[in-house]
């Protein structure tokens, strides 16, 4: 949601803005629309004016006696009631009409987010770590032998269809132990409050994320019109729609561990192979609600988050900004964390971090109270991986695969692990 007040004090700065995301101008329709708007307000209050005037008459006619005059303001005020309703209502549809407008705008990127229209326009600010020299031929996630009896795709098909997957025995209790090891960190280490939220979501509360009214296809909806999140960030943001906080309590950071549901309604014929692309998949979410000042920090604190999790792992990553073409809708600027996959021979997606700016705290009407007083502002919103377990998995055991077979697991794994260090290439956890 953009500040409709900034858009009409400089349109050409917003269009130019907007083009930076490969987007047409829009604001000499907005404003055409915002003026409608103001103008059947206007046209509804000055006839509630003049029916409030006639109304005051009224009385005074009929206690002069002057009937004819009575009923001529009589029906005059009825008039103008009826000529109110119909600018008020035609009010509330323009309002209704510009604010789904604004809604399908996506948010304006930061200047020095860098210019670009895909993913060849990213520009790469760290890598950590190299990656193993390897004596034999790396395999993918599925074709590992230690893997093979934990990761069954087959029997998925069966239960759901494509892209679902059941794991089992070791490989089960490593996902489950990325998962706990990544709260643990984020709650001890890094000063996240640790958040148990529903899958289950309203409408409004996807409207305020960003996910409707554009994406609802990429989404799935049960038959009672709750949405399946496809990601806790829906949840975590929307702790604070329509509130209004004290500054004091910010800056407000959260994690949360969830299931998550994605249609992939744009990426057919994309990663079907293994488990890298799913329709159900777990992830552990960071959210940060911050004062407006502090909010570009906090993209930087957020990034290191997520970063430190590889880095415990010993998982070799880059860090790239995305360009402006390759941001989501409500982002402003995005850092991606891209680990290295030695199956695939290239470093793939695993965190996504971004800063929003107020885009979703207008969506939600989510605001702070200075503490030196003043009017109530918007609040700033991010949101980061931190990490998708199942891509961590992914990670793990191709970079952890060994010559025979098995997967050596990385030390800080081990507490989760009660001392098991390794998936032997029949599959035990030893």
């Amino acid at each position: 949601m953009h500040d409709i007040r900034a858009l009409r004090e400089n349109p050409a700065a917003f269009d130019a803005a907007l083009s930076r995301r490969g987007g047409a101008g829009v604001s000499d329709a907005v404003l055409k629309l915002d003026e409608a708007r103001r103008g059947a307000i206007h046209a509804a209050e000055t006839a509630q004016a003049e029916q409030n005037a006639a109304s005051k008459l009224v009385g005074k006619a009929k206690a002069s006696g002057d009937e004819a005059e009575f009923e001529r303001l009589r029906a005059l005020v009825g008039d103008k009631k009826a000529e109110v309703a119909a600018m008020q209502a035609r009010a509330k549809e323009l309002d209704e009409e510009l604010t789904a407008l604004l809604m399908g705008i996506p948010n304006l990127p930061y200047d020095d987010t860098p210019e670009g229209t895909d993913e060849s326009d990213n520009v790469e600010i760290r890598r950590w770590g190299e990656p193993r020299t390897l004596d034999f031929a790396p395999r993918e996630h599925y074709e590992i032998p230690a893997v093979l009896p934990g990761m069954d795709f087959e029997t998925a098909a069966k239960l759901s269809g494509a892209r679902f997957v059941v794991l089992s025995g070791a490989v089960a209790r490593v996902h489950r132990a990325l998962a706990q090891f990544m709260l643990d960190t984020h709650v001890e280490d890094n000063g996240l409050t640790e958040t148990w939220t529903p899958v289950l979501v309203r409408d409004e509360m996807m409207l305020g994320t960003g996910q409707l009214p554009k994406f609802g296809e990429d989404s799935y909806r049960t038959t009672n019109g709750w949405w399946l999140v496809p990601t806790a960030e829906v949840t975590l943001t929307n702790i604070v729609n329509g509130l209004t906080v004290e500054q004091s309590s910010l800056p407000r950071r959260y994690v949360a561990h969830t299931q998550c549901f994605r249609s992939e309604a744009g990426s057919a014929g994309r990663d079907t192979a293994g488990m890298l692309r799913q329709h159900q998949f777990e992830k552990v979410e960071m959210v940060s609600i911050t004062h407006p000042d502090n909010s570009r920090e906090e993209l930087d604190r957020m990034t290191g988050c997520a970063e430190g999790i590889l880095e415990r792992l010993g998982l070799p990553y880059r860090t790239v900004v995305l360009c402006t073409g390759d941001m989501g809708f409500g982002a402003r600027r995005t850092h991606d964390i891209e680990v290295w996959l030695p199956g695939q021979n290239m470093y793939r997606e695993i965190s996504s971090v971004s800063v929003c700016g107020d885009f979703q705290a207008r969506r939600m009407n989510a605001r702070f109270k200075p503490t030196a007083g003043g009017k109530p502002d918007f609040l700033h919103t991010l949101n980061g991986s931190g990490l998708a377990v199942g891509r961590c998995l992914i990670a793990v055991l191709e970079n952890g695969q060994q010559a025979d077979g098995s997967v050596e697991l990385p030390q800080a794994l081990h507490p989760w692990l009660r001392g098991r260090t390794r998936i032997t290439a029949q599959g035990a956890l030893v």
